[in-house]
C-alpha cells in the first residue's frame, strides 16, 4: 500500500538531499578558490586582508565560518514537516 505519508516523507528526503547536494557543491567552489589561489599566486596569501589578518588566515576563517553557516541553514530548512512525528510508526 502506499500511504500518503510515505510520499511525503520520500519527497522531503529528496528535498533534503537536493539542498545537501547543492550546499555542498557551493562549498567546493568556495574551497576550490583557496587551494587555486594558495598554488597558482601563494604571495596573494600573505597580503594583509582583514582586520590585518593575512588573505590566508581571513579565507580559511570564511571557510570555517560558511561551513557554520551551511549547517545552521540546512537544519533549519530540513526540520522534519509538522506532524511527521504522529505520522510515522
Amino acid at each position: 500500500m502506499n500511504h500518503p505519508a510515505s510520499s511525503t516523507t520520500a519527497a522531503f528526503e529528496q528535498r533534503k538531499s537536493r539542498l545537501g547536494i547543492r550546499m555542498a557543491i557551493l562549498y567546493t567552489f568556495v574551497y576550490a578558490g583557496f587551494v587555486a589561489l594558495s598554488v597558482f599566486q601563494p604571495t596573494w596569501m600573505g597580503a594583509r586582508a582583514v582586520l590585518g589578518l593575512n588573505l590566508a588566515v581571513a579565507y580559511g576563517m570564511g571557510l570555517i565560518l560558511i561551513a557554520i553557516i551551511f549547517a545552521v541553514v540546512y537544519n533549519y530548512l530540513c526540520r522534519a514537516p509538522a506532524g511527521a512525528e504522529s505520522q510515522e510508526g
